[in-house]
């Protein structure tokens, strides 16, 4: 006897949604699926590409000192737009985020890491007050990727719930997902494999957020 096995079924994860207006689903949205992200199936946590891979750096208008500035990556928390690092010493400096407020300070020679992280080297000429980099942080593509506590692309916050499976191994695909105003059935979703108990309470804390409510 040949034995036949389902699928799970598009949106078995969904225990409410709330529909649209005039129609639709008020919750659901479209969306984009990153290549590489590989085969996912139907109510898998996703994340968000929200910001660029690699910040752009480059010193400030008129510095006295040549030091320079490398290794810069986006860190957990960084936002898009234009970060200052501003010299208050010749080895010493303030970081100040998009939004005018002033980070963890660093020092010349030593890793730097917060919503950024980079390496300032002396040069020949010491820095003085008042000069400094600006770094730029862009926004990311916007696409869904599998949800990742360890990334720093913005998908290491849960966005949304896959609907439906697919394969985005290879190439983008178009896919639908649950981004709001849902509850969800915590027996019928996929986590990332050996998640801790402490990342999975942020990912729902992340989701309650969201409006996306696991049950």
């Amino acid at each position: 006897m040949t034995v036949l096995y389902e699928n799970r079924r598009a949106g078995a994860y969904i225990v409410s949604e709330a529909a649209g207006a005039t129609g639709g689903m008020r919750s659901r949205e479209a969306g984009v699926l990153a290549s590489g992200s590989g085969k996912l199936v139907d109510g898998t946590i996703l994340g968000q590409i929200s910001v660029a891979a690699v910040p752009v750096a480059a010193a400030k208008g008129g510095n006295t000192g040549n030091a320079t500035i490398s290794a810069v990556a986006p860190g957990p928390g960084a936002k898009v737009g234009v970060y200052s690092v501003e010299f208050t010493a010749a080895t010493k400096f303030d970081v100040v985020d998009p939004e005018g407020f002033k980070i963890k300070s660093g020092s010349t020679g030593a890793a730097y890491a917060d919503d950024l992280g980079f390496t300032i080297t002396v040069g020949a000429t010491p820095m003085v007050a008042g000069d400094g980099f600006n770094i730029t942080v862009s926004a990311g593509t916007r696409k869904f990727k599998p949800y990742d506590p360890a990334a720093v692309d913005g998908s290491q916050k849960a966005r949304a719930v896959l609907f439906g499976n697919v394969d985005a191994t290879a190439a983008d695909k178009n896919i639908v997902v649950s981004m709001r105003d849902t509850e969800i059935n915590g027996a019928e979703i996929t986590w990332p494999v050996g998640i801790s108990a402490p990342n999975k309470a942020t990912a729902i804390a992340d989701l309650t957020a969201r409006s996306i409510i696991v049950r």
